[in-house]
């Protein structure tokens, strides 16, 4: 019988642990912030300054109060209605915006991409006041509508889309137009399925970018029951808990859910379309 060849165990380098150190310790003192905050929000009231991550007494009277007698259930809704809509549209326009300067030749296209470009370098407090006239005008100062009308559409979407849907092949589009697809069908029907990785990267990007919105939708609203949730939870501590940091933290964690749900179940789509961006010219 032929002896079984044994495999020497593996040894890891000392340079390997030193950056496995490295990074441990640097992602622990990333995340423990998070971590205290929501140890806090499980904290009973005058406990709040103990540093450790484990409540001596575990309480949920800080969530309780906030969902029953705030307004924290009100601004939840506001926000999941202006992250989704705004991620909708952002979506489907910065997708047709990016097929047209992808696959289409026409005077002035490098000169109108290059200035929607530019608006990406505009500090965002330059524009809230062009954009609150706006907003007057149309009479639309404190709805749902007047703070999703600057978020309509990006630059940073239009110029994902663009580079992404410049890599997809003009035969394909041929071959479409051939068989009597519409224009906009090779829009909706070949190129918008093929730029799935490039689509989840602005949805989760413009998702993730409304929820934590919080200068404008501070701006352009005035009665509480139209308040965000970031502009909600930052009065907390001086309209409805006064110094009761538990009912801040408890506010803050509720808000964190949708945040994690969305990273945990579309990472891998976050590295692999922002790889194959990365790639088109």
């Amino acid at each position: 019988m032929r002896a079984q060849a044994q495999v020497a165990p593996r040894r890891i380098q000392p340079l390997k642990l030193i950056q496995y150190a490295l990074l441990t310790t640097g992602g622990f003192i990333m995340i423990f912030p998070y971590l205290w905050m929501v140890s806090t929000s499980f904290k009973a009231s005058g406990t709040w300054y103990n540093i450790s991550l484990i409540p001596e007494a575990f309480s949920v009277e800080h969530y309780q109060r906030l969902l029953s007698s705030s307004l924290l259930p009100r601004w939840y809704l506001n926000t999941i209605i202006v992250a989704t809509v705004a991620t909708a549209s952002v979506v489907f326009f910065s997708s047709l915006a990016g097929f047209v300067f992808a696959k289409y030749s026409f005077p002035g296209r490098e000169i109108m991409f290059t200035l929607i470009l530019a608006t990406i370098m505009i500090p965002t407090e330059m524009l809230v006041i062009p954009w609150y006239v706006g907003v007057a005008g149309l009479g639309w100062i404190d709805s749902i509508q007047g703070i999703l009308l600057p978020s309509m559409l990006t630059a940073f979407g239009v110029f994902v889309m663009r580079q992404f849907m410049a890599g997809i092949p003009d035969e394909m589009l041929d071959a479409g137009r051939i068989d009597g697809v519409s224009e906009f069908g090779l829009f909706w029907r070949i190129c918008l399925p093929l730029a799935r990785p490039a689509v989840a990267v602005v949805a989760i990007f413009t998702f993730l970018g409304h929820w934590n919105d919080f200068l404008w939708p501070l701006i352009v609203t005035n009665s509480d029951n139209m308040q965000t949730l970031q502009v909600g939870l930052s009065r907390l501590s001086s309209l409805e808990t006064g110094a009761d940091w538990g009912g801040t933290m408890s506010g803050a964690a509720l808000a964190s859910i949708p945040m994690l749900i969305v990273f945990l179940i579309f990472q891998k789509q976050i590295v692999r379309g922002m790889k194959l961006t990365g790639l088109k010219g």
